[in-house]
């Protein structure tokens, strides 16, 4: 298992890239020659792949607060390319949505064929014009709801990112404690190891002493009693 601190990123984007290569064939690829139902139904699932490609972004961010700084400039310019990219494939996505309602309107069969005692008719030009008015605010209506999930949804991955970069700070904060107690421990043991070792050499002085005592003594002994 890789433990270094850029592995997550480099899954994170790894994943991006594949869901980038899936909405690419999509839009641009054979895709992109579908009709009817088949086409809104790959552009569904293109709005929910930028999503999921929005997610892995929200999550690179996040890991690159784990990467040295000395790399993480690299990193950066890694993130900001696949925003580009994203934000790139989202427009073209709603350029694609735009088109296909324009396509649906323009393709609608005639209910009628003006006479001269209906000059408008059922096919009339203001007939069309206010049916792809109404397709066009319901379009809108879904690009407005999808920009206000969107916005929630970044807003949501900012607070997170703030709440993990608020942890990490205090998990540095306590792994920083840890070194200045493991340092005054190990300062503290020190001072003990010089204390016992000049215990011991007290001890060894004041045994001498008293071997000399004794032998001072003896001799004075042995100097009275053979006089």
């Amino acid at each position: 298992m890789d433990t270094s601190p850029t592995s997550l990123f480099d899954s994170y984007e790894q994943d991006f890239k594949q869901i980038i290569q899936s909405i690419r064939d999509k839009l641009e690829g054979d895709g992109k020659d579908a009709q009817g139902e088949q086409r809104k139904a790959a552009l569904r699932r293109v709005e929910m792949e930028l999503d999921e490609a929005d997610e892995m972004v929200s999550q690179m961010e996040i890991e690159i607060q784990g990467i040295p700084q000395s790399i993480r400039s690299t990193y950066q310019a890694r993130i900001k390319a696949s925003k580009a990219e994203l934000q790139r494939y989202k427009k073209l996505s709603k350029e694609q949505h735009a088109q296909l309602s324009r396509s649906e309107l323009l393709s609608r069969p005639g209910l009628g064929t003006p006479t001269s005692d209906e000059p408008y008719g059922a096919t009339s030009d203001r007939t069309r014009l206010l049916a792809g008015t109404a397709l066009l605010e319901d379009g809108s209506r879904r690009l407005m709801e999808s920009q206000r999930i969107a916005l929630e949804t970044e807003e949501q991955g900012a607070d997170i990112l703030r709440s993990l970069r608020g942890q990490r700070e205090q998990i540095q904060n306590a792994r920083d404690t840890l070194q200045r107690a493991d340092t005054s421990i190990d300062r503290a043991s020190g001072t003990l190891k010089k204390m016992i070792r000049r215990m011991y050499q007290q001890r060894v002085v004041t045994a001498a002493i008293i071997v000399v005592l004794v032998l001072l003594i003896l001799i004075i002994l042995w100097a009275k009693l053979w006089r």
